[in-house]
């Protein structure tokens, strides 16, 4: 497009003064589009532009999408959200938001927008209508509107955004989704509990009906509405195009690799999950009743397990021995199987298969 301009045809050094130099200082708003597909990097860009851009002299807005993955939000239970067997499975990435909010599925048919600005001037309804309107200027029949819950949606029902917001003590950013040609067969079957019997005080998503844009406008295409939403955020002010930007440039973006690391890693992702329990059966191969497993998780580890198995199925001192080997450790299949390697390496065929139903329960 005419109007977008690379940071390749922008030196670096311009391009790093233009987001935190004085001298670049101005009202209007600078559009940035992330050309990674990497949920991680694209989140560690977020957090670097909230931390590092003097957000009282100017705003932006980011435009980014992702290849497959599901985004919690900072308050959440991943096991409790999504089917992490079944995303191991289809390579389809997890990763912790440093906002509140619900989950949502990621992938290249879903446009991320998020709009940074001073605490002072964050306007979640002013942003959303920076949408709503790009959408009735890009296809006039469109039914779109924002709601109280400051979600958009089409025709009075279907859900086409899904909004989250953080704000810190001058800054602010809100992100929003916008449902483009996602595939929807993919987002729910990973958008469920990856095991039973979860009990726990993180924030509980609220599932809605969605619906894709081309599935109500076909003709519109992914490059129109991304001008589209540009133009609409920058109508009236002399600003005009789009900079394309990678996010794991350090020369543009000095510690980002770092931002990105710490989102990458277990600690973040998992153990920054709010306590949280689980009671369940354990199907026990020929047992004559199911075992019960009660385990508690703490910053992701295990704090405290409990199993009860039939007696005449195992000895009440193996199931102890597993239940004592597991504490403390990460609430995870890879790391408990770790730790419960030696037992399922002995020669009880009922200890390998307790093993095998208590490593089953976690995902």
């Amino acid at each position: 497009h005419q109007n977008q301009a690379s940071c390749s045809a922008v030196s670096t050094l311009t391009c790093f003064c233009f987001l935190t130099c004085s001298g670049f200082s101005t009202r209007s708003g600078l559009v940035l589009q992330s050309r990674s597909t990497d949920v991680h990097q694209n989140l560690a860009l977020e957090d670097w532009i909230d931390a590092n851009v003097d957000l009282q002299r100017r705003s932006v807005l980011l435009l980014w999408r992702n290849r497959p993955a599901v985004v919690i939000g900072r308050h959440q239970n991943p096991w409790a959200e999504c089917d992490l067997k079944a995303m191991r499975r289809a390579g389809i990435a997890l990763a912790r938001r440093r906002s509140g909010g619900g989950t949502v599925f990621h992938d290249l048919g879903n446009l991320n927008l998020t709009f940074f600005a001073s605490k002072k001037a964050y306007d979640r309804q002013r942003n959303l209508k920076v949408v709503t309107e790009a959408l009735r200027r890009l296809r006039p029949e469109l039914d779109v509107r924002a709601t109280d819950r400051l979600d958009i949606i089409l025709n009075g029902h279907y859900k086409i955004s899904g909004t989250a917001s953080r704000l810190s003590r001058q800054s602010s950013y809100h992100h929003c989704t916008l449902l483009h040609s996602a595939d929807r067969s993919a987002l729910s079957a990973v958008l469920r509990p990856s095991c039973p019997g979860i009990h726990s005080n993180a924030t509980p998503s609220v599932p809605s009906p969605v619906a894709n844009l081309i599935d109500h406008a076909p003709s519109l295409q992914w490059e129109e509405l991304v001008e589209g939403v540009a133009e609409q955020y920058n109508k009236g002010s002399t600003d005009s195009g789009t900079v394309l930007v990678d996010p794991s440039d350090e020369t543009l973006f000095p510690d980002v690799g770092r931002l990105e690391a710490e989102l990458r890693g277990w600690n973040w992702t998992f153990g920054k999950t709010p306590k949280f329990s689980v009671e369940t059966q354990l199907q026990l191969p020929e047992a004559r009743r199911s075992g019960r497993l009660q385990v508690d998780v703490k910053n992701g580890r295990i704090d405290g397990c409990s199993i009860d198995a039939p007696a005449d199925w195992i000895c009440e001192r193996l199931s102890g021995e597993l239940s004592a080997v597991l504490v403390g450790e990460r609430f995870c299949p890879n790391a408990a199987a770790a730790a419960v390697a030696a037992l399922l390496r002995c020669e009880n065929r009922r200890m390998r298969e307790l093993c095998a139903a208590v490593l089953q329960v976690m995902g």
